[in-house]
């Protein structure tokens, strides 16, 4: 699933090239379908990311282990294409001011576009991810102490936080509007701070990222309803389509978050069953294992594509869909390449300091002297 919802953001982004957003002076029938695309598909990210964590929370995991390994998994990928997208297109807009928030991923706590939007645009989410994993250890342990009988009141209560929030920034001052820049885009005339209030900011999206882990204790508890993936689906893509008629602080995220917490639990439940769905297969894992890549490779392509090559013309409906699937092709390439280049090699290499450092530990472990205090003793010497 997690590939899905890559691709929705790919297709979001994609609509934003000239040759497919606008028709005249209208947006294309293309762009209008896919203009929620890339909301719905961080939404879906900042969700899985919490229900999955969850589901696979060790109960003898340090939280020094856990901030490494997800720290480990993100960053060097966020160094490679921020200095890719910075040679190949950002270096002409790029400033002190915007490029240190962003390497150093602080770009989603700056209530400015053109800082939180800027070099590699994507990362922006990576500025949260990194809250959500500084957080998860305490966030856990205090999901964990909720009563499972009161689970589904929290989550909930968490969702309707979510839902009620565009609510309370619309009645703040709009401020500056987005310009120009995103005349291709839905966020054109809207306010950047009330769009960075429901849509950026970290302390906001961390209840994506909470409703997420009560939905997988609520599963791993047995209080799942028993909603099955299909209809989860289909209230999921009801949602969507709703989504693009709604005011726009609430197309961002309010409308798709429950839908989605249901289909991520639907699904994982029906895999923890033993039945499988129909993205368990080896393609679909392999593009599960890439589509962190593929999320962070595909914007600069399309940069690229559109500022160096100048696509301008679509053509028929033919030819913009072959362009596309081979922009889409040549990002899962690129993909690849990063996973298999940078990210599976430093997740490998620190999971191999990780087990020796366990078995250094476990090799000198304290036990008892006769006099009552500790002294360390070499497993396995008589």
């Amino acid at each position: 699933m997690r590939f899905f919802a890559a691709f929705l953001v790919f297709l979001f982004h994609l609509s934003l090239l000239d040759a497919y957003s606008t028709s005249g002076e209208e947006h294309g029938p293309f762009a209008a379908a896919v203009k929620n695309g890339g909301w719905a598909g961080v939404t879906f990210f900042f969700i899985l990311s919490g229900f999955v964590l969850a589901w696979s929370a060790r109960d003898d995991d340090t939280t020094r282990a856990f901030w490494g390994r997800r720290v480990v998994k993100i960053v060097p990928n966020h160094v490679v294409t921020f200095f890719l997208a910075l040679a190949s297109y950002a270096y002409v807009s790029a400033t002190w001011g915007r490029g240190i928030p962003n390497f150093l991923l602080l770009q989603a706590w700056i209530p400015r576009d053109d800082v939180f939007f800027s070099i590699n645009n994507p990362s922006w989410s990576l500025s949260c991810e990194l809250v959500f994993y500084l957080l998860f250890p305490a966030l856990y342990r205090a999901v964990r102490r909720i009563r499972a009988e009161r689970l589904w009141q929290w989550a909930g209560g968490t969702a309707a936080v979510i839902v009620l929030l565009p609510l309370l920034v619309q009645l703040l001052p709009a401020g500056e509007t987005f310009g120009p820049h995103h005349a291709n885009s839905p966020l054109y005339g809207h306010s950047i701070t009330q769009m960075w209030l429901v849509y950026i900011f970290p302390p906001a999206r961390v209840l994506d990222f909470l409703l997420g882990i009560l939905m997988a204790r609520i599963v791993l508890s047995g209080r799942w309803i028993g909603l099955g993936v299909l209809p989860a689906l289909a209230v999921t893509v009801a949602a969507y389509a709703l989504s693009l008629q709604v005011p726009f602080l609430f197309s961002l995220n309010a409308v798709v978050v429950v839908p989605f917490a249901l289909l991520i639990s639907a699904a994982a439940a029906r895999d923890a069953q033993g039945r499988g769905t129909a993205v368990s297969g080896r393609v679909w894992v392999w593009l599960g294992e890439v589509s962190f890549a593929f999320y962070l490779v595909h914007q600069i392509l399309l940069s690229v594509v559109q500022e160096r090559f100048g696509y301008r013309e679509a053509g028929s409906f033919a030819e913009a869909a072959v362009v596309a699937a081979l922009i889409a092709a040549v990002s899962l390439l690129l993909a690849w390449l990063l996973y298999a280049g940078v990210e599976r090699p430093a997740v490998r290499a620190w999971a191999r300091r990780a087990r020796a450092a366990r078995m250094r530990h476990a090799a000198v472990a304290p036990v008892p002297a006769s006099d009552g205090s500790e002294r360390p003793v070499t497993v396995g010497t008589p």
